[in-house]
């Protein structure tokens, strides 16, 4: 309030309407000039998205730490190899035939892979369908991070256990190695000795 100049009496400011407004000036003139922060976009819903990005990125981050985790190789033979050039079998008696090595292998399982997928977008889903929050979209966002992870360690724990006990020392040193049940993705290669 300021006095007016020839009364003396406080006056009040009051704005034009817009049919009096100066030409440069429109509703959405201070909206626009404001600008936004650099930390949060004024973008409706940009916090949830946000939590999606980590979301994936999560995904990938646990889908590449699984790929370097989940190789893992042992072998043995059933004979060997004597120091003048011969062959010895499983008992140690020479034998003009090369004895057979076993090599298993384990590597990455396309089911981790697909079951992370799936997570991720069933999360996404739940989020346009049943979230009536923000904070309710960033639990089941959050939730689906944690059990992602959690279904990956799991399966990995379990296929190093189920790996390491396969008997290799059990193997007979035929051209046929039994290859008991085991989870994930294990492969058997046989093949004879090699000299050198």
């Amino acid at each position: 309030m300021a006095p007016h100049p020839e009364s003396g009496l406080a006056t009040t400011a009051v704005p034009l309407p817009a049919w009096q407004a100066p030409d440069d000036w429109s509703p959405m003139s201070e909206t626009l000039d404001r600008q936004p922060g650099a930390e949060l976009s004024t973008l409706p819903g940009a916090a949830i998205l946000r939590r999606t990005r980590s979301l994936l990125y999560c995904a990938l981050g646990t889908g590449f730490v699984y790929s370097v985790l989940s190789v893992a190789s042992k072998g043995g033979c059933s004979g060997g190899v004597t120091g003048d050039g011969g062959f010895i079998d499983a008992d140690g008696r020479p034998t003009e035939v090369a004895p057979y090595c076993v090599d298993v292998t384990m590597r990455p399982s396309t089911i981790v892979y697909l079951a992370i997928a799936i997570i991720v977008l069933v999360a996404i889903t739940r989020v346009l369908r049943r979230a009536d929050s923000e904070a309710a979209a960033f639990r089941m966002l959050d939730r689906a991070a944690i059990l992602l992870v959690a279904v990956t360690a799991i399966w990995l724990v379990i296929t190093h256990v189920s790996f390491w006990m396969i008997p290799i020392d059990q193997w007979d040193g035929g051209s046929y190695f039994p290859l008991p049940f085991t989870f994930g993705a294990v492969d058997v290669e046989i093949s004879p000795i090699r000299l050198g």
